[in-house]
């Protein structure tokens, strides 16, 4: 996706007027130019599709019996905007998944939550997509994604407490039972079984 510079700066300069500011004064003019640096990186996965993103993703070379049965990466940073304030909210992912065709790196992992946490959405979107693009890809027969965030809509607007909100989303052979209840002790979930 190409993000169109001059109509952000545009607008910027336009909400700066409408809240009763100099888009001229010292402190201001250049900051048109850096929302729209800012806003090309917080949106630079709008358009990108996780599970391509995956599958042009090398494998980690590993015979059947080298893959294990659950791989399991927590606390995986990220940051994203909520698509009904576009405010920020930023937490951390932790993903299980039990392999499907292939491995792939650690790092593509990391790669995977980016791509999908930059655009405008909601927490349990961002969960649901990750297990998705994982079992979808054909790199996990099942996943799961346990996610603890904190909401600038809440924090700013609302009951403006700086609270955490925790989801889960899981697909494939860790939706139910004890695969599940195995992946989200792995995650660092509580046992709420």
């Amino acid at each position: 996706m190409t993000v169109d510079s001059e109509a952000l700066k545009r607008v910027v300069h336009d909400i700066l007027v409408a809240v009763g500011e100099d888009p001229q004064r010292e402190g201001l003019v250049n900051t048109p130019e850096r929302v729209a640096e800012l806003f090309a990186d917080l949106y630079s996965g709008v358009g990108v599709d996780p599970v391509q993103l995956l599958m042009d993703a090398r494998p980690v070379a590993a015979d059947d019996d080298e893959r294990g049965e659950l791989v399991a990466m927590r606390d995986i940073s990220f940051h994203s905007l909520c698509e009904h304030h576009l405010l920020p909210f930023e937490g951390v992912v932790s993903v299980v998944y039990a392999p499907g065709d292939r491995i792939l790196g650690l790092g593509t992992l990391v790669s995977l939550v980016e791509v999908i946490s930059r655009r405008p959405q909601l927490q349990e979107r961002v969960g649901e997509m990750i297990v998705s693009a994982l079992v979808s890809s054909g790199v996990a027969s099942g996943a799961l994604a346990l996610i603890s965030a904190v909401h600038g809509c809440v924090a700013y607007r609302g009951p403006k407490q700086k609270l955490t909100t925790v989801t889960v989303a899981a697909q494939g052979t860790l939706a139910e039972g004890s695969p599940r209840h195995e992946a989200l002790m792995l995650a660092g979930g509580e046992d709420w079984a």
